[in-house]
């Protein structure tokens, strides 16, 4: 059999052979498949016709048994299934020959590494679980430490079907009996098509990334790196690895994986479920607490000011402050006196309760607080008396149903909508200018339906001062009537027509009136915070000190995984959130991962980017590119209509590569760019600059990048981020 060395050319006679070798072995795990999961179906339906009964009344304790008995076996049996037929898309992605430098086919061994371990009849092992020890060799081995690796191969698959093979030779010279495809795996991986969703790359990691990987759960794993490093990769599989290695404690308790925005967590959410794990909870930052989505970007001024530490003073003083149309003085009947609180009074007695309860679970607190004051107002009779009847007051109870009703978080941020309320609130922790950005965010929430994503951070630490809103009176709150919170008419709500549709916003073309809208941001439960036995957060980088005060309510007893660069930050106070996070992780030991090697941009395209961010930023994180198109970016300043020179790009692009087409628009742009979305039969999408955060593209379109810089919180180092998202092609498009 002719011998390839990597880098020579290759038969197709060799190819074709080597793909029908590799077929044949995936058609036996398929049908081993298929026979698993019939035996999980028997065993599913063993597990139902156990424990039946026809007796109604009490069951004896044996046919308890077998009540337990048929649901142990019909909750693993489904499981299994589950875990099956999760796995038909590219189930074998790789192989191993092991053996000595200069062995022969008979002496050595083939494994075939897959996202879960298959067997025979025999119980020989058809795939190993590409987390299991046996399985290591296939990330780590490298020609100078091959760890017993003559050849690795990658399976490049669609469904069940093998569509090529490329090889990596671990030893000087391939043994006469073996074939070695293509120019290398890892190269050839990393320059096929990106789609919507991230493509699971488990083949192409390399040493240092399974060193990340695999690193103990314990503290705070951290991971750096520039752009196109597969930071994020390296994270997810990490996270996948974790419950695969500590499984009851991990299962248990959970991991919470946190990315940027919706169309991340949208484009990445197969990754885990295809490596067969599913006990993970996969959130942008609008959606990190129970109960609230949020998708709508604040203008960066206003994200400013909700994301710094300095408001939470003024989240401080709307707990402290009665509900709005709370009486201001009790006045009350008690055992024969007339009692009076004035406002000071109610206001001492709130502050005293507040210091040691959460106001919505403070309800007997308040009452008892209360009572004294009201009996040091009067001091006659018996006090015991005094203080029962106190307490089985009618007027009492009237009075505490305002004055202490349960407080729904969101309720008090819309308070904010009111600027003489902002203006008040906020003296000495904001500027005039500031609250006046403030309430506009919240009229507009009012206008729209939809909170801000900066919002949720807000929202949650509400809840951690007031606890959850008792179930019993969810419904029945008292929250603020329209008519409270200003004349709505004078906002111009009357005909609101929303944007693009999507999950939590209204749809194109709705009319969202006052009432609708004001229903759809109370509508649901906060739930206080859940602990999670493992956090990872992708693109750390750009959560704001609140974020990250939420997040760490999530992760008080976990461990973390942590992924960014702080070059592509689009939080400006970097300082602040720095604090924010150090907080988060104090007393947990640390380790670094740093990876250096750009896999997703094309050097030519890279190169642009750090031409552009170096001058502002000098200390970026600057990645090595190793891979080479001999096509550089097109940069060009338009003279007649940007929208039309979109258009062409777009055209040209399609031409070029067989993948994925983003046009990053700023703000300005969006509207007249929307039409581009969905071209290319569904290949173009039309995005933002802060929603480019982790994503990528085989080529893309950058408009305006003068605006995006402008317009964008972090200035430069978001369109840093924009220009590191195109895999092969990069069109940037300049007004004149």
């Amino acid at each position: 059999m002719t011998t390839h060395h990597r880098g020579q050319p290759d038969t197709s006679a060799d190819v074709e052979r080597e793909v029908a070798r590799e077929q044949a072995h995936v058609d036996r795990v398929y049908a081993e498949l298929e026979k698993a999961t019939l035996r999980a179906r028997d065993v599913e339906a063993d597990g139902l016709a156990r424990g039946r009964t026809d007796r109604t009344g009490d069951v004896r304790d044996e046919e308890m048994t077998g009540l337990f008995e048929r649901d142990a076996l019909v909750h693993a049996a489904a499981r299994r299934r589950a875990a099956i037929d999760t796995q038909y898309e590219g189930l074998v992605f790789g192989r191993l020959d092991l053996g000595e430098e200069g062995s022969s086919a008979a002496e050595r061994e083939v494994r075939h590494i897959g996202r879960l371990g298959v067997r025979d009849d025999d119980y020989e092992p058809l795939v190993v679980d590409w987390r299991a020890p046996a399985a290591a060799a296939f990330y780590r081995a490298t020609p100078v430490d091959p760890m017993g690796v003559v050849r690795r191969r990658v399976l490049r698959c669609r469904g069940d079907r093998v569509v090529g093979v490329e090889d990596d030779l671990m030893v000087p010279e391939a043994p006469e009996d073996i074939v070695v495809v293509g120019d290398g795996a890892l190269m050839a991986a990393l320059t096929r098509s990106r789609g919507r969703q991230m493509r699971d790359i488990v083949a192409t990691i390399q040493r240092h990334q399974d060193e990340a990987i695999r690193a103990p759960a314990r503290g705070v794993t951290e991971i750096t790196g520039g752009p196109g490093t597969g930071k994020t990769v390296v994270a997810l599989h990490r996270a996948a690895y974790l419950l695969y290695a500590e499984r009851r404690r991990f299962e248990h308790g959970g991991i919470l994986v946190i990315g940027p925005s919706a169309a991340y967590t949208a484009y990445i959410e197969r990754v885990l479920p295809s490596l067969g794990e599913e006990s993970v909870a996969l959130r942008a930052l609008g959606d990190v607490v129970d109960g609230v989505t949020a998708l709508r970007l604040d203008t960066p001024e206003v994200a400013e000011v909700k994301g710094s530490l300095r408001v939470r003073r003024l989240l401080a003083r709307l707990v402290a402050r009665p509900p709005l149309g709370a009486p201001r003085v009790l006045r009350a009947f008690v055992a024969g006196h007339a009692v009076r609180l004035e406002e000071e009074a109610l206001r001492r007695v709130r502050a005293e309760v507040l210091r040691g309860h959460q106001h919505n679970l403070a309800a007997d607190a308040a009452r008892a607080a209360l009572a004294e004051a009201a009996w040091r107002s009067v001091r006659q009779g018996e006090r015991s008396d005094f203080l029962d009847a106190f307490d089985s007051s009618r007027d009492v109870d009237e009075f505490l149903a305002s004055w202490w009703r349960p407080v729904d978080p969101r309720e008090l941020l819309l308070a904010l909508a009111d600027t003489d309320e902002a203006y008040g609130l906020s003296r000495g922790v904001l500027d005039q200018e500031e609250a006046a950005a403030l309430a506009w965010s919240y009229r507009e929430a009012l206008e729209t339906g939809q909170w801000s994503v900066a919002d949720v951070a807000l929202a949650d630490d509400l809840l951690a001062r007031l606890g959850p809103v008792p179930e019993a009176v969810e419904e029945d709150a008292g929250f603020y009537d329209i008519e409270e919170l200003d004349d709505l008419t004078a906002y111009g709500v009357q005909d609101v027509r929303a944007g693009s549709g999507g999950p939590g916003r209204p749809g194109s073309g709705a009319v969202v009136t006052p009432a609708d809208a004001r229903e759809r941001l109370l509508a649901g439960r906060l739930e206080r915070a859940s602990g999670y036995a493992h956090v990872l957060v992708d693109e750390a980088q750009d959560l704001s000190p609140m974020q990250w005060r939420m997040v760490a309510r999530r992760g008080r007893t976990a461990s973390w995984t942590v992924v960014g660069d702080a070059a592509q930050s689009s939080w400006p106070d970097t300082a602040e959130a720095a604090r924010a996070r150090e907080e988060a992780f104090t007393g947990l030991e640390r380790r670094t991962f740093h990876m250096d090697t750009n896999y997703r941009n094309a050097r030519e395209i890279f190169d642009h980017a750090r031409e552009v961010v170096l001058p502002l930023v000098p200390d970026a994180d600057i990645p090595e590119a190793v891979r080479e198109t001999g096509v550089r970016p097109v940069d060009v300043a338009v003279d007649g209509s940007l929208v039309a020179a979109a258009a062409d790009a777009v055209e040209t692009v399609l031409e070029e590569v067989d993948g994925s087409v983003a046009v990053v628009t700023p703000r300005r742009w969006a509207d007249r760019l929307g039409a581009l979305d969905g071209a290319g039969e569904g290949r173009v999408q039309v995005v933002d600059p802060l929603s480019t955060k982790g994503l990528e593209w085989d080529a893309t379109v950058v408009v305006d990048p003068d605006a995006i810089t402008e317009e964008s919180p972090g200035g430069v180092r978001v369109l840093y981020v924009v220009l590191t998202r195109a895999a092969h092609r990069m069109h940037v498009l300049r007004p004149a």
